[in-house]
């Protein structure tokens, strides 16, 4: 196997297997951010005079190179080559001879790593972020479309009071508020810049962090550089429990369509061809994809654990367990975009059921209007409370159902337009745009 750093003696075979595992095929994720990194490096470097001018030319010339061929699908990482930091080195070095040697100077791959996955979590959040986005704005369409549409509202699975489509759509649309919300704590833990910080330790080289900061976008740095490789695995902890709050409002969305499309309650339907069928039953339309979708978030409410569990009680320092980190974070974030894009197409084609309260074995649910309205007429809340249970228990109660639900977020008053003035506020926060904007600077021609 080609290591760069390579020594007299050759790693045994079985033991190079065993420890890189399946770490270049997660390295595939990494490849677009490694050589962003080395375009920051080596201007730096050049800055504070430890690459000359003609070398950091052909040195950024290649890695430009490089960077349109992984975005173009033209990228591997060649069999017997350890990681993605040695493919990048390799193809940069047959390309520009020894200066591609140099652009190692002033970090160790522990930093190297840590920049990547710092800018790939960054990237991955706003593909996130903007794809809950798209699943708000259109949970927000259906609340308003179907906001005079009555439903059963249920505790303990028990009929309890009148609710509306609106607000069941409302409801999760401003869920993915407070999920997105953790997502931003996220995003500023991933918006810090380690690089620079080397093994842990720092560097005798003086390198001006500052630079490289500003060149890839960052907000501010990870100064201390002991805590830059002590946050290896926090960062990756913060983002994965962001992910799993989004994943918690999708499951819960889930099999409430689930539940919903069953015959028992029989309040949504979609067209049969987003259905399964069964076996040996004619008649099923199973909400497979509901189920599957459950499934996978219910499975990503579990990262952070798995986390916890791989990095609690680490000693100071970089451990080659953190390599396994991403191992179980990159499909999973891969895994929740694909159930955001599902369910909005789902929801694209859900067909709401009319008049459902209109059944007799709704009538109950309106008891507390009943209770309500005498209230209002003048009778004290616990004299009208008494006097309709009553007529319910000895079967006399003649249910209203005439709704007067006024108050800000009730039926009458969803107030869709003050939820999606929120979720803006909040994206506005993310600052985006100065990423993309040093990103695309760095791979620019005229650069």
């Amino acid at each position: 196997m080609s290591k760069l750093w390579q020594k007299k003696t050759d790693s045994d075979p079985c033991v190079e297997h065993y420890t890189v595992g399946a770490d270049r095929d997660m390295d595939i994720y990494l490849a677009r951010v490694d050589v962003l990194g080395s375009l920051a490096h080596t201007r730096m470097l050049e800055s504070v005079g430890l690459m000359s001018r003609e070398d950091l030319d052909a040195v950024q010339r290649g890695l430009k190179e490089i960077y349109h061929r992984i975005e173009a699908g033209d990228f591997v990482i060649a069999e017997g080559v350890e990681d993605v930091h040695s493919q990048v080195e390799f193809m940069l070095t047959e390309m520009v001879g020894e200066a591609g040697k140099k652009i190692h100077s002033g970090r160790s791959r522990n930093d190297q790593v840590l920049v990547d996955l710092k800018l790939f979590l960054r990237t991955e959040i706003r593909e996130t972020v903007m794809a809950a986005k798209r699943l708000f704005d259109k949970l927000q369409e259906l609340s308003e479309r179907y906001k005079d549409v009555l439903m059963p509202g249920y505790t303990h699975l028990q009929i309890a009071m009148p609710s509306s489509f609106g607000l069941w759509f409302g409801a999760y649309a401003e869920s993915l508020i407070d999920d997105l919300e953790m997502m931003l704590a996220a995003y500023k833990v991933t918006d810090k810049n380690p690089l620079g910080s080397a093994a842990g330790y720092g560097s005798s080289f003086p390198l001006d962090r500052t630079m490289t900061t500003r060149l890839l976008g960052f907000d501010t740095l990870n100064y201390n550089v002991v805590y830059a490789q002590m946050g290896r695995g926090k960062c990756e902890r913060i983002v994965a429990q962001a992910l799993a709050s989004i994943a918690a409002t999708l499951s819960r969305l889930a099999f409430d369509n689930c539940l919903f499309l069953s015959q028992n309650f029989s309040f949504i339907s979609y067209p049969a061809n987003l259905t399964t069928g069964s076996s040996i039953m004619p008649h099923k339309k199973n909400p497979d994809v509901w189920e599957i979708m459950r499934g996978k978030c219910n499975l990503i409410q579990a990262l952070p654990q798995q986390i916890v569990s791989l990095t609690t009680n680490l000693p100071l320092g970089y451990n080659r367990d953190l390599q396994l980190l991403k191992e179980v974070l990159f499909p999973a974030i891969g895994s929740l975009r694909e159930s955001i894009d599902m369910a909005i197409f789902m929801l694209s084609h859900i067909e709401v059921k009319r008049g459902i309260v209109d059944d007799p074995k709704y009538d109950y649910m309106f008891s507390v209007e009943v209770v309500n309205n005498q209230v209002l007429s003048g009778v004290p809340f616990r004299e009208a409370y008494r006097s309709v249970g009553i007529d319910i228990e000895e079967g006399r109660f003649n249910p209203s159902r005439t709704i007067n639900h006024t108050h800000e977020g009730a039926i009458g008053n969803l107030c869709t337009d003050k939820i999606a003035e929120q979720m803006d506020k909040l994206l506005s926060e993310f600052h985006f745009e100065r990423a993309l904007e040093a990103e695309q600077s760095l791979v620019s021609s005229d650069k």
